[in-house]
């Protein structure tokens, strides 16, 4: 059925429990996964570029390193999982967008997230990067709640 599942993280909660619901089901249907973490860049007023750049370099370091945190952590899931994974990491102001381009450039043939991340309004409404990979994407997309 599903060869090749693409499974995003960003480290909250509900998306580490949907990445161990994303891994059993890979593991039932013997498909490889593709772990993905999106981190936004660094954005300051025009104003204060001088007086922020230091500030810059702080930020992308630390979120980098907590990207990674997350994808090791999530190898080592799939791993304990018996599942094929690669990770990777992306920048963009845009998650849904390169949620849906690495689904295409890894040939994933399925999407497997979770209802809502690090957003407000969690218990309220579906999160905002789900819906826009729900309407963006051309593959299934598999939502956990």
């Amino acid at each position: 059925m599903y060869k090749h599942i693409l499974i995003p993280i960003d480290g909250s909660s509900l998306a580490n429990s949907g990445l161990e619901q994303a891994l059993a089901l890979a593991r039932e249907l013997g498909a490889s996964v593709t772990v993905l973490t999106v981190t936004s860049p660094f954005e300051m007023p025009a104003m204060e570029t001088v007086q922020l750049e230091g500030v810059r370099g702080v930020y992308e370091n630390q979120t980098r390193e907590l990207a990674a945190s997350y994808l090791s952590e999530a190898a080592g899931k799939a791993s304990t999982a018996g599942v094929a994974c690669v990770t990777e990491m992306r920048e963009s102001e845009a998650p849904y967008q390169a949620i849906v381009d690495v689904a295409m450039t890894r040939n994933c043939d399925l999407i497997a997230m979770s209802s809502h991340g690090r957003g407000g309004m969690a218990a309220l409404l579906l999160g905002s990067q789900t819906q826009k990979v729900l309407a963006h994407s051309t593959l299934p997309v598999l939502v956990y709640r």
